[in-house]
């Protein structure tokens, strides 16, 4: 640090050393509970994989504990020196059924940054320990060198126990004093090496990731709108299409009873001109589906507002949004939300809904946030082409996460989230 550096800089980095020890001693036993805890559930998950599943569940166990551990390093480290890293998130294979948990379960196991996490952890529990003796040994000390003043002559050296007397008793305090210090100053210094090396991610893998998930909403976005013409498809060719045939033969008839019997014909123009009104506003639903209008004009509060309004399931809407997101953000939603509404009418047979949207900052920047909870039979499963797989697609495209929780009997609660920035 040169001599200019100004004075805030250097006591903001001085507050991080020992921010940093402190952290570090905390984390000693922490790290300790941890270890105990995972090796306990692995090695009594193994030793009862074979009885009734339970092994599994506890592996299970030991899996996500071991995430939560990796989660703490990252939040620390990243709270104390502010290196731009990524909040760690539970990955998920994305897939439904009981083989998408088994790959979002191996999906987890295999994710570099947890395992990053849990290195990092591992090491500043070692160093914590040492922070710990460290501290020790500097009052240690420091009460060897002050010994004089309450009549004692005689005391042993901190770390190496080695006995000194009469005037080496100070001599030796001070020393074992500064040689603790000097301990604690290199670990604060270790630590932020450390985990800059084993936690930040270099360049290729930062690349490799952005292009994952890069991936990932591409696909979602392909799968979301290949669910979407499908769904257009069906309403256009079991709704719009036969009335507009029907209409067809209506006038056809007409036309053929129009000089021997008018009253009849009029009657039959009358009824497919009621039926062309009928078909106009299934083709302006349908286009509502497409794109809401309502939400470019006017938000997305009011855009749930009129969808909440026409629902055949009463909904008890809670929307407190502090400004915009992104357009892909609040019609991933929207669309979402919609969706929710027509399967907890058609499918769920719920005679009420909640559903809330709200907009939170996080480490990540502000993010779009919606639950929607229904009182109906739940056992929703997501099938691939379905309306569920159409949300989660649409979600994914929008760089979100999205997380269905219907057991058999309900209540079924949808819970989504997008960035707000696009």
């Amino acid at each position: 640090m040169t001599s200019d550096t100004p004075p805030l800089v250097r006591r903001h980095r001085v507050l991080v050393r020992l921010g940093a020890l402190a952290q570090l001693a905390a984390i000693a036993p922490l790290g300790i509970a941890f270890v105990t805890i995972i090796a306990t559930l692995f090695s009594t998950g193994i030793g009862t994989l074979l009885v009734l599943g339970f092994g599994a569940l506890l592996l299970i166990a030991s899996l996500y504990i071991a995430w939560a551990a990796s989660w703490i390093e990252h939040e620390r480290v990243e709270g104390l020196y502010g290196y731009g890293l990524p909040s760690l998130r539970p990955r998920t294979s994305g897939q439904p059924g009981f083989g998408g948990f088994l790959r979002t379960l191996w999906v987890q196991f295999t994710d570099a940054a947890m395992w990053r996490g849990i290195g990092s952890a591992a090491i500043a529990t070692v160093l914590g320990w040492v922070v710990v003796g460290a501290v020790w040994s500097t009052i240690s000390s420091i009460g060897l060198a002050l010994s004089p003043l309450y009549d004692r002559s005689a005391g042993r050296l901190p770390f190496t126990g080695i006995a000194v007397t009469d005037g080496w008793v100070v001599v030796g305090g001070i020393g074992g004093a500064l040689l603790s210090l000097g301990i604690l100053f290199g670990i604060a210094l270790l630590d932020g090496i450390i985990t800059r090396a084993v936690l930040v991610p270099s360049k290729e893998a930062m690349l490799a990731e952005q292009a994952r998930t890069a991936g990932m909403q591409r696909a979602g976005a392909v799968r979301a709108s290949e669910v979407e013409r499908t769904r257009i498809e069906r309403d256009l060719h079991d709704g719009v299409q036969p009335r507009l045939v029907s209409v067809g033969m209506t006038l056809g008839m007409a036309q053929q009873k129009i000089d021997t019997d008018p009253a009849a014909a009029r009657a039959l123009i009358d009824e497919a001109h009621t039926s062309t009104k009928a078909a106009i506003t299934e083709l302006r639903q349908l286009a509502r589906g497409i794109h809401a209008s309502v939400l470019d004009d006017r938000g997305l509060d009011a855009a749930l507002s009129a969808l909440a309004a026409r629902s055949h399931v009463p909904v008890a809407l809670d929307v407190r949004v502090d400004g915009r997101c992104s357009s892909t953000s609040e019609a991933a939603v929207y669309f979402v939300i919609a969706e929710s509404l027509t399967n907890a009418a058609k499918h769920a047979r719920a005679t009420d809904v909640r559903v809330v949207v709200r907009s939170r900052d996080g480490a990540n920047g502000r993010t779009l946030w919606a639950r929607v909870e229904d009182n109906g039979i739940g056992g929703a499963t997501v099938l691939p082409g379905g309306g569920l797989d159409g949300i989660m697609n649409r979600i994914v495209a929008a760089g979100g996460t999205a997380r269905l929780d219907s057991p058999v009997g309900g209540p079924t609660a949808l819970e989504v989230s997008a960035p707000c920035a696009s």
